[in-house]
């Protein structure tokens, strides 16, 4: 699916949930994490693209593909919160969005920390 299409679908959704919202504020929240779910399923596929060529870069460099993983998982992890706390903003909860951002920019920096050590210690054996 292109762009467009998905663009299509956020927008009909959008205003589809900005009409259900004056009148079922719960149903318009279900609509948007229903068409949130479709998009990224879409977005997916390009996503395993992505990772093949990340590997293959990982292998022509002489690099494992252990230390791809932190990076992917923080990726993921951000994303993840990032969807999450604005559907919590759109539901009318910043509060607890704001807690899921900051949890989220925890969890990536606690994932992130074997590729630190792993830089770390790739500069302390060239020095």
């Amino acid at each position: 699916m292109d762009i467009l299409k998905l663009a299509a679908l956020a927008v009909t959704a959008a205003l589809c949930a900005l009409v259900l919202r004056k009148r079922v504020p719960e149903l318009a929240v279900v609509l948007v994490l229903a068409a949130g779910v479709l998009i990224l399923s879409q977005a997916m596929e390009a996503l395993a693209g992505v990772r093949g060529l990340m590997d293959s870069l990982a292998r022509t460099a002489g690099l494992s593909p252990e230390i791809w993983k932190p990076v992917v998982k923080t990726v993921g992890i951000g994303i993840v919160a990032r969807l999450a706390a604005a559907v919590c903003k759109d539901a009318g909860e910043g509060g607890v969005a704001a807690f899921l951002e900051t949890a989220g920019a925890a969890l990536a920096l606690f994932t992130a920390l074997p590729l630190v050590e792993t830089v770390f210690d790739t500069l302390g054996a060239l020095l």
